[in-house]
């Protein structure tokens, strides 16, 4: 599990394991972690966390969040970066492997050509290739030799999805869900994010003081799982979440 050191003037103050999908950081005693110094905002941070991944995102805070120096909007998180908060620093721990590589939030597995093979035969509908045939009686493991075991079925593959603007100006735009993560709403004001997985897409909500709405009640601080044709409502514009065909 990834974690925070939390830590001023190199005194180690405690540590934070991110075992929440939304960590907020700032002044405030509502706070996940709460830091009160007032070169913090009262709500300065927050980093959200999917599956083995973790990115930072600052609230629009007055003195900046800071990321091994350099001062940073949304950043993706990896093992050993510091995040730096006045005289504070967050130092962020995963010693997981790495999967993945970051563009703008959006990674791109490295996988062995057959696993890309068989990959790309699920995206295209194709059918992936027929088993091989039953082996010959003479190429039949000896008496007392367990026969190889088969693998296990491939999962079907998980469909394109999209999100269809209802109201507002860019009512009748869709926007296909082709990014692990796609971050959705107006900063300042209220923000989720979309996270591809494999068994489905999951809204969580990130900034602002409302959580956003789904078929009209408010999701939890859990990540929400979309089901087919439901209707989000993000900083006052609607739009309908569904599968492509």
């Amino acid at each position: 599990m990834a974690k925070l050191i939390l830590s001023m003037d190199n005194l180690v103050l405690k540590e934070i394991p991110l075992n929440k999908e939304r960590t907020s950081i700032g002044r405030k005693a509502h706070n996940d972690i709460q830091i009160d110094n007032l070169a913090i905002s009262g709500e300065h941070a927050v980093i959200v966390t999917i599956l083995n991944d973790s990115f930072l995102e600052d609230l629009n805070s007055t003195n900046g969040t800071f990321v091994n120096g350099q001062q940073v909007k949304k950043h993706f998180l990896q093992n050993n970066d510091v995040i730096e908060l006045g005289k504070y620093r967050l130092k962020y721990v995963n010693e997981a492997p790495a999967l993945a590589s970051q563009a703008d939030f959006e990674k791109t597995m490295v996988l062995r050509p057959e696993v890309m093979r068989k990959a790309a035969e699920q995206m295209s509908g194709k059918p992936a290739e027929a088993p091989p045939a039953a082996p010959a009686a003479d190429m039949m493991p000896p008496v007392g030799m367990a026969p190889p075991v088969a693998p296990p079925a491939a999962a079907p593959a998980l469909p394109l999805a999209a999100i269809q603007v209802l109201t507002g100006s860019n009512a009748g735009k869709t926007l296909d869900l082709v990014k692990t993560l796609t971050t959705l709403g107006k900063p300042g004001v209220q923000v989720a994010v979309i996270a591809r997985r494999p068994h489905g897409y999951f809204l969580t909500h990130v900034e602002g003081a409302k959580r956003p709405q789904v078929n009209g009640v408010a999701i939890d601080t859990q990540a929400h799982e979309l089901k087919d044709h439901d209707v989000i409502e993000l900083a006052g514009v609607k739009m309908e979440f569904f599968f492509k065909s």
